[in-house]
C-alpha cells in the first residue's frame, strides 16, 4: 500500500509561501506569516487556502487563494462569499485570488468581479484571476515556484516532453517535492499520451486519490455525463435545443440534472421544460 500524501492546495502553497504570495499579488515585498484555517462554520473546502501576509506598505492582510480545477458560473459569488467570511473572521483586509487550473468550456466567459444590484443596492467584489494555461512554464524554474511544478504540463509551453522531464527532475531532487510526482503525472496525462507518462514517471493512483483535483475531475465527469444525457433526451423529444438552454445547464449539479431529467421525460414541450428550468 502506497503511503498517503497530502497533495492539496495547502500542501502546495506551504512549499514556498513567500514566493507564492509574491507571485499571486505581484508584489515582491509581501511575506507569508501564517497559513490560517479556511473553515467557515458550514463551509470547508480543500481547494481554499487562506494565508496571513505582511508588507511594510500595507501591514497585515489576508490572501485568499482559491485553486479551481475549471471555472464555473458560481465562482464570482463564491469569491464574494469567501472573501467576506475571511475578513469577518480575522478582521483583516483580504486580497482574493482565483487560480483556474484548466480552461473552461467555450461557452463560459471568465470574469474577475462579482456584481449584483437589487432594489437599488449594489454588491461588488473584485478578485484577481490567474489562468494557469496563460502562465509561461519557464517562470516556475526561474523564480522559482515549486508550488507550480506539478502543473507545468498545462502551463504555456509546458507540454513539451523536455519541459515535463525538467519538472520531474526538480521534484525528484528534493525530498519535500518527490511525493508530488503522481500529481505531475496526472496533469501530464492531459497533454501527453498516458503510456508515455507512465514510462516517464510513477503513476501512483493510491497517492493521486489524495488530491482534491482528482476527486473533482471524477465528479465533473459524472456531472458532464448527466448533462449530455439530458441534452440528448431533450433533442430526441423536441429537436434541436437553443444555446441558451445548454448554457443554463452548465452550472447544475448531478442531483439537479437528475431531477431535470425526470422533468424532460414528463413535460409536453420544450417551453414547459424551460419554465421548470427557470424556477
Amino acid at each position: 500500500m502506497a503511503k498517503a500524501a497530502d497533495i492539496g492546495s495547502k500542501r502546495l502553497i506551504n512549499l514556498a509561501p513567500d514566493a507564492w504570495l509574491q507571485w499571486v499579488t505581484q508584489r515582491p515585498e509581501v511575506l507569508a506569516k501564517e497559513i490560517l484555517g479556511s473553515e467557515f462554520h458550514w463551509i470547508s473546502r480543500e481547494t481554499d487556502v487562506l494565508v496571513k501576509a505582511y508588507s511594510a506598505t500595507h501591514g497585515d492582510f489576508l490572501v485568499l487563494n482559491e485553486l479551481q480545477l475549471r471555472y464555473t458560473t458560481q465562482m464570482p459569488l463564491r469569491m464574494r462569499a469567501y472573501t467576506a467570511l475571511a475578513q469577518e473572521r480575522y478582521r483583516l483586509p483580504t486580497y482574493p485570488v482565483l487560480i483556474n487550473i484548466l480552461p473552461p468550456t467555450s461557452t463560459l466567459t471568465i470574469v474577475n468581479s462579482y456584481e449584483q444590484e437589487f432594489l437599488g443596492l449594489r454588491a461588488i467584489q473584485d478578485y484577481r484571476v490567474i489562468n494557469l494555461w496563460e502562465i509561461d512554464a519557464e517562470i516556475v524554474f526561474q523564480q522559482p515556484l515549486p508550488s507550480l511544478l506539478p502543473f507545468v504540463p498545462i502551463l504555456r509551453g509546458g507540454g513539451e516532453i523536455s519541459v515535463v522531464q525538467r519538472a520531474l527532475q526538480a521534484l525528484r531532487t528534493d525530498a519535500q517535492l518527490n511525493e508530488l510526482e503522481s500529481l505531475l503525472a496526472f496533469f501530464a496525462s492531459f497533454v501527453l499520451d498516458t503510456p508515455l507518462v507512465q514510462q516517464m514517471m510513477r503513476w501512483d493512483m493510491a497517492v493521486l486519490r489524495e488530491s482534491p483535483w482528482y476527486h473533482e475531475i471524477e465528479q465533473r465527469g459524472i456531472q458532464e455525463g448527466a448533462r449530455r444525457q439530458l441534452i440528448r433526451v431533450l433533442e430526441q423529444r423536441f429537436g434541436e435545443i437553443s444555446y441558451e438552454v445548454e448554457v443554463r445547464l452548465e452550472g447544475k449539479n448531478v442531483e439537479q440534472l437528475e431531477n431535470l431529467m425526470d422533468s424532460a421525460i414528463a413535460v409536453n414541450s420544450l417551453d414547459e421544460f424551460v419554465q421548470i428550468l427557470s424556477t
